[in-house]
């Protein structure tokens, strides 16, 4: 493979040239080449924009180049006659633009003409990047090689070298020679086929650098040398390598005294040249054994001549792949080794891949070798410092999706790789974006295989180099002067990179010209990949793309419209050139040709009326974003009345105010606004097209002004013209135009002078008699009080201190009062909003205004004293904003405080309290105010908690507080107790007793105490005596009897005995018991239960039939559920006679009832008492022996004397229980004992140490121990075969069950999809033999660890393979459990023609356990098996 500096070939010219004229081109540049040294080829690859002049390098010119027609009106290419153009001489390949990153495409088929033809949507990197591949067929040299095969035996092709000729070799020994002019005519024929028999096939060929030599590798070893000039065989080599193995490579080296060869056996040799009194030798040295690793793959450093030079090339590096790493070792001055680089995580049967170039990083040109096994691609940078020694470095690799078989670098940025299904993929190297896909299958490409698994020499070859070879091409793929050549069985195919123009011109012949233009605007940008072609300065390259482009665009226009539907709905044509129109104004304005698109394109699209309605709304974008100035007026004027038309007015002014209107008819144009309330547009044409800013204000006073005058509500239509003239105002007093952009500077000052006098005019200029003074801030006050003040804030701000700006102020200051306070017809609010205005002017440091201070008391007045009561809180919030405003040093502060106390001003108190530093008396503020009240809590929180306040101000919150605390309590309790209990946790006990209701002080203590109402308070900091809950506690009796045990269960500190006094003195006997049960007294809570369960028994045995009897019973079986749920509680811990004494008087106060139905009064519902009972006989028998219980009802004198009836369904109920509990202990205790066998057995086959058979991975066939540089775990099965888990995992070996991922063992499994059900017994302890293995190979427990082999932990919880095996070994050992024995024995006891252990039954209807051939009958439980 020949490795090249950055250098891609200058595309041949489309119209036809002779031989002749080739040749001249090429000497030409052969001889300007002389001059250009890496240094400057350097400084050409690192800076793109400097490329290759035409002039420098005496590239010719064409004539006339071609056009678009001539082009859409070629041929395809595949008709024309190939012109092979010889590389060496014609190399001076433009280097390609300067790209950029880009996301990355989905691949797509390539420019194949089959292919595309075939396919009618593109695919996405096609539409991209165009077709960058040219794919040719050689059909002189194809035809020849089919010829010689027939004609003289020559076999078919195996192997080919380029230089400035082709070889081809052939499996009978010969060696053809091509020349690569236009006829690509047969120059040599080297060898003959009886050498052939005698060698074998030629394997691999070799052209030293002038093309003066061949170096032929034959299938059986030979070696032969030819003089290409003559036609001589200069040398027989046979005795370089050992004999009997194949030569896979041969090299020639720069030197070309020196070559390498490959064989094989995976040994790499140097073959040294020598002539010595005119005998030619052959010296051989070893540089690489096979016995240390197989090498299938040599590449040494190739240098141009432009590069002899390159420090590096002193060294002859060579690259050499074996199958487990990568090395580069330097042939001279002495052979020492540079680099080893171990592969990663590979494929076996993946082909390893050595592929050199020269390229261009951070200023310095240096080798780079890529290097690929699999589907990852490593890039190593190799320098040399200034010591001599060299440095390797790696660069980014390259990750994809496919395996790869070749690698061919075409340039220093663009790559061609050959995946293992035969499609090329070219790839971007910097961004690594895939550029295009072609497929080769035509190809028919030739492999390697037989060499490499030298078939020649008897198969002598291992195992690993045979799986390798495989998907071998190395000697089928050559690639030369950025031309990568292809043979195949019969045929040889060129690809190579197209022009940049031939990829343009290839995308209009498949009608693309979209895509066409994107790809040339790429080039234009310089962002395209694989460039070639375009050479001079960035300017220049720029101009011939433009050019290029524009006759695209006239040929897109006239398409448009030719191809423009001539009938059908005009929805059909709008979206015709929807599609068309908008991109040939892309680009006129990409390339900022407005000319083109102004004159020629819009004359020719105003041809057709739907075409031109298009063209102009695509204009709208770019004049919205100010991208389109300059526009012509005729197409301004067809631009408005196009949307008028439309009656799109919102575009129209939208368009308006980004266009120099200067040119067009300013009166018609605002009279078109008026009508359609363009106000915007208006403004904007009046003042930018005749430089009047008051005429637009004038406008919209006249018709906002009526209507707020006689107070009529205005429409939503003046609300939005009375906002623009506000906003207009605003913008003319600070300097800005309106609605976009600043007014010029010399304008400034004159248009804010003109505004602020046309404000101020007493009269407007049509005035009526009766109309008001100072008609027009009268009209903006009514309007928006508040926006028009702030609207002169903003221009008091930007005024300068100087006279006529300070007479402004106060001239205007004087009517804004003169008009508010002079009159009624304005709200409070708006004479606040005035007032705060001015308090705000007045406050700051540098005032000049005036006003007089009794406007402000008669403000005052006017807001604390009303008529009537209404909008009390909008006069409370203006007052409050003028004081905030500054307002506050106008008024005396005790009368504003009176007045504000007098009006209910709350907030307003606050303020002037907050001021004062009287905390204390805001607390009444919020107290007083209904709507703020509840905020009373956070404000004295805020002020006890918040450093900054004196202890004097923190006491005197806290005694108001504690004056109010009643108040707070009844507003939010929880609030009040949270306060209380944050800040003074040790004055509780004052708290409670200044709570005189004891309705509050419930609340309070509830809200304190109980955890449940979610106050944030830690109990433990509460330093609180146990009578203070116990207080709670007595008025929880009182006022919530309901709750007091759901509250005793949260509580914590109250004492027992208290406690139960107050529960007793409440004759609350549940929370007695309860606290009784606490205190540890169970009898005795027991005695209160019993007493309530017979007082309830007694209520229903006297009740008469009118009485509600679902009440009364529900009371007896919830009390007796309670009564219980006691006894059980407490039962584990009494010994027998104990427990006797709960149980046995709750027995009978049950029965008691019971007892009495023979006398005069039955009792109304007997059944439900028996329930009840048998309930409590269900309880009891869990604690108390069931011969205990039967004695007791025996001894009974009432049962003793033959009413033993009435209770025989309790008694019989009990026997039933007794049985079933007596049935489920044994039933427990055999599974209990199956499990536990079977378990011990599990767990003894499971954590047993597994013995690998052999130490090699059974797939790759490589020893585990090798892998180790990897984090790779080692699978190992009770089969005794190892694995690694990434060759497990290529070979499908994992089955999912239940959501989790099992190994499977690769041989075993394989050969029971064969239909081998093999008894795959693996060898255990004691001589017992492990499950047969089926397809599931449930057997196999695999361990696995990160570099030795781990074995498999024991777990508590078996996971789905530990059961499947469980169940297995039930199977296998266990035969059938006992409880399926005493089953089936006890379903058969009546049948007596059964007999259980006779021979098999005829009919396959019958199924026996007894039947199975595994059955065996244990009668006792086999030993454990010894771990």
């Amino acid at each position: 493979m020949e490795n090249e500096p950055d250098h891609e070939n200058v595309e041949q010219s489309l119209c036809a040239k002779t031989t002749e004229e080739e040749l001249n081109k090429s000497f030409n540049l052969e001889a300007s080449l002389s001059k250009f040294s890496y240094i400057d080829l350097d400084k050409e690859l690192e800076f793109k924009n400097d490329l290759i002049d035409d002039k420098e390098f005496d590239i010719p010119q064409v004539d006339t180049p071609p056009t678009l027609e001539s082009i859409l009106n070629e041929t395809d290419d595949e008709d024309e006659s190939f012109v092979l153009e010889d590389p060496t001489l014609l190399n001076i390949d433009t280097i390609d633009s300067h790209s950029y990153d880009t996301s990355s495409v989905a691949s797509s088929d390539s420019g194949d003409r089959t292919n595309l033809k075939r396919k009618k949507k593109l695919p996405d990197s096609f539409s991209l990047h165009g077709s960058v591949m040219r794919h040719s067929l050689l059909k002189g040299i194809s035809a020849q090689i089919v010829s010689a095969a027939d004609k003289v035996d020559a076999g078919l092709p195996t192997a080919i070298a380029v230089s400035s000729l082709i070889a081809v070799g052939t499996s009978h020994g010969l060696a053809l020679i091509f020349g690569k002019d236009q006829n690509q005519a047969l120059r040599l024929c080297l060898g003959s086929t009886s050498v052939g028999g005698q060698y074998g096939a030629i394997s691999a060929l070799s052209i030293n650098n002038d093309c003066s030599r061949l170096l032929c590798g034959f299938a059986k070893g030979q070696i032969t040398m030819w003089d290409l000039a003559s036609g001589k065989l200069l040398r027989s080599i046979t005795d370089a390598h050992p004999p009997g193995t194949a030569i896979l490579h041969i090299k020639f080296t720069d030197d070309p005294t020196l070559a390498i060869c490959n064989d094989s056996g995976g040994s790499v040799f140097e073959l040294t040249f020598k002539r010595v009194m005119g005998v030619r030798t052959c010296e051989s040295r070893c540089l690489f054994s096979g016995s240390k690793g197989e090498v299938c793959c040599i590449e040494p450093l190739h240098s141009k001549p432009e590069l002899k030079d390159h420090p590096i090339t002193q060294f002859s590096l060579l690259a050499m792949a074996s199958l487990t790493k990568i090395l580069v070792i330097g042939l001279k001055p002495s052979l020492k080794v540079w680099m080893t680089f171990p592969y990663g995580r590979m494929d076996p049967s993946s082909v390893p891949l050595l592929a050199w170039h020269f390229v261009a990083v951070h200023n310095y040109v240096n080798p780079m070798l890529a290097f690929c096994r699999g589907d990852v691609v490593h890039f190593l940078l190799v320098k040399r410092d200034e010591s001599g020694a060299i440095h390797v470095t790696k660069q980014k690799h390259l990750h994809l999706y496919y395996d790869l078989i070749n690698f061919t670098w075409i340039n220093s940025r663009t790559v061609v790789l050959l995946d293992s299904v035969e499609k090329l993929h070219v790839i971007d190297r910097q961004t690594q974006e895939e550029l295009e896909t072609v497929e080769i299958s035509e190809v028919q490409l030739v492999y390697n295989s037989s060499h490499f698994k030298s078939l020649a020499t008897g198969g002598n070859v291992s195992q690993a180099l045979a799986l390798v070879g495989e998907k071998a091409c190395y000697q089928s793929i050559s690639s030369y002067g950025g031309q990568i050549f292809y043979l195949g069985t019969k045929s040889v195919y060129v690809m190579m990179l197209r022009s940049w123009r031939e990829r343009v011109d290839h995308l209009l012949k498949q009608d693309c010209l979209t895509e066409a233009l994107a790809l040339a605007w790429s080039f234009h940008e310089g962002k395209a990949k694989a460039v070639v072609g375009l050479s001079g300065d960035v300017s220049k390259r720029k101009a011939v793309v433009a050019d290029r482009m524009v006759e695209i665009l006239f040929h897109y226009a006239d398409r448009a419209l030719k191809k423009c539907p001539d009938q059908g709905k005009i929805q059909v044509m709008e979206q015709h050139f929807q599609d068309m129109v908008p991109v040939i104004v892309d680009y006129c304005l990409l390339l900022e040709r407005k000319d083109l698109l102004f004159s020629q394109m819009y004359d020719k699209l105003s041809e057709n009326s739907v075409a031109k309605g298009v063209f102009l709304e695509c204009l709208e974008p770019y004049i919205l974003s100010d991208k389109l100035v300059g526009m012509t007026p005729q197409v301004m004027k067809d631009l408005i009345v196009h949307f008028q038309d439309k009656k799109l007015m919102e575009n129209v002014e939208a368009l308006i105010v980004h266009m120099d209107i200067t040119s067009l008819d300013i009166q018609q144009v605002v009279l078109m606004c008026w009508e359609n309330r363009l106000y915007d547009a208006m403004i904007y044409v009046y003042n930018r097209g005749m430089n009047e800013f008051i005429s637009p204000m004038e406008k919209l006073f006249r018709v906002i002004a009526p209507p707020l005058n006689a107070g009529r509500t205005l429409t939503d239509e003046q609300v939005v013209m009375g906002n623009k003239l506000l906003v207009y105002i605003s913008c003319c007093l600070a300097g800005r135009a309106y609605p976009l952009g600043d007014i010029p500077e010399d304008l400034v000052p004159l248009v804010k002078n003109q505004v602020f006098e046309f404000l101020i005019r007493l009269h407007s200029a049509e005035a009526s008699p009766e109309e008001e003074i100072y008609p027009y801030v009268r009209t903006l006050l009514h309007f928006d009080t508040r926006e028009f003040l702030n609207v002169l804030a903003l221009t008091f701000e930007d005024f300068k201190n100087d006279k006529q700006a300070v007479e402004y102020q106060q001239r205007i200051v004087d009517i804004l009062l003169k008009v508010m306070v002079e009159n009624s017809d304005f709200t409070p609010s708006q004479v606040g909003c005035l007032f705060t205005f001015l308090a705000r002017q007045l406050a700051k440091p540098d005032n000049t205004l005036f006003v007089n201070r009794t406007l402000f008391d008669q403000v005052l007045e006017f807001l604390c004293s009303p008529d009537d009561d209404s909008r009390h809180s909008e006069r409370q919030q203006v007052l409050l904003e003028l004081l905030q405003a500054g307002g506050i040093v106008q008024f005396e502060e005790s009368r504003l405080i009176r007045m504000a106390e007098k009006a209910e001003f709350y907030q307003i108190c606050e303020f002037m309290y907050e001021r004062e530093h009287q905390y204390d008396k805001i607390i009444d503020c919020y107290l007083r105010d209904p709507l703020r009240e509840e905020e009373v809590f956070n404000y004295i929180h805020n002020i006890l908690s918040i450093p900054g306040h004196s202890a004097e101000e923190k006491q005197s919150v806290w005694q108001k507080a504690m004056d109010h605390i009643e108040e707070l309590v009844s507003l939010r309790p929880c609030k009040a107790a949270e306060l209380v209990a944050t800040h003074f946790s040790e004055q509780i006990e004052t708290v409670i007793k200044k709570l005189q209701n004891q309705v509050l002080l419930f609340k309070f203590l509830r809200s304190l105490l109980d955890p449940r109402e979610g106050i944030h308070v830690n109990q433990e900091l509460l330093q609180m005596s146990p009578c203070v809950t116990e207080q709670f506690i007595e008025l929880l009796c009182q006022f919530s009897p309901s709750q007091v045990i759901e509250t005793l269960q949260v509580l914590e500190c109250y004492r027992l005995e208290e406690t139960i006094q107050i529960t007793q003195k409440y004759q609350l006997h549940e929370v007695t018991a309860y606290l009784l049960e606490k205190k540890g007294d169970i009898h005795g809570a027991f005695l209160i239960m019993l007493k309530r369960l017979q007082s309830k028994l007694q209520e229903i045995t006297h009740q008469d039939e009118k009485t509600k009897e679902e009440f009364s019973l529900k009371d007896v079986e919830d009390t007796m559920v309670e009564t219980i749920a006691l006894c059980q509680r407490n039962s584990h811990n009494l010994n027998q006679q104990q427990r006797e004494a709960l149980w046995f008087p709750l027995l009978e106060a049950m029965m008691a009832p019971q007892k009495l139905s023979g006398s005069a009064a039955p009792h109304l519902h007997p059944e439900a008492l028996k329930s009840l009972t048998m309930q409590v006989l269900n309880s009891m028998a869990a604690f108390i022996a069931l011969p205990s219980i039967l004695q007791r009802i025996l001894q009974d004198p009432v049962y003793g004397k033959g009413k033993l009836g009435e209770i025989q369904g309790l008694i019989l109920g009990m026997l039933d229980t007794f049985n079933y509990e007596t049935l489920l202990e044994t039933t427990t205790s055999l599974l209990n004992q199956d499990l536990h066998w079977s378990l011990c057995n599990l767990r003894a086959s499971v954590t047993r140490g597994l013995n690998p058979k052999q130490d090699y991975c059974s797939i790759c066939l490589q020893q585990y121990k090798r892998r180790q540089e990897m984090a790779d775990e080692i699978i190992v099965f009770s089969c005794g075969h190892l694995y690694h888990s990434f060759c497990l995992q290529n070979k499908e070996c994992t089955i999912e069950t239940e959501g989790q991922t099992r190994w499977t063992c690769y041989k075993c499994s394989s050969s029971n999809k064969a239909g081998k059900l093999s008894e795959n017994s693996s060898e255990v302890k004691k001589g017992k033999t492990a499950p047969s293995q089926v397809k599931m190979s449930p057997s196999c427990h695999p361990s696995k660890g990160d570099s030795a082999i781990k074995k498999a932990a024991s777990e508590p919880v078996l996971d789905p393979q530990q059961i499947q095996a469980f169940d297995q070994l039930c199977h296998l050992y266990r035969g059938s459990s006992r409880l399926a024995l005493l089953t089936e024995l006890s379903q058969n006891r009546s049948s007596e023609s059964y007999r259980p252990f006779s021979g098999s039954q005829s009919g396959p209807a019958f199924n026996s356990i007894f039947q199975n051939e595994n059955f065996q009958l244990q009668l006792i439980p086999p030993p454990v098996t010894e771990d």
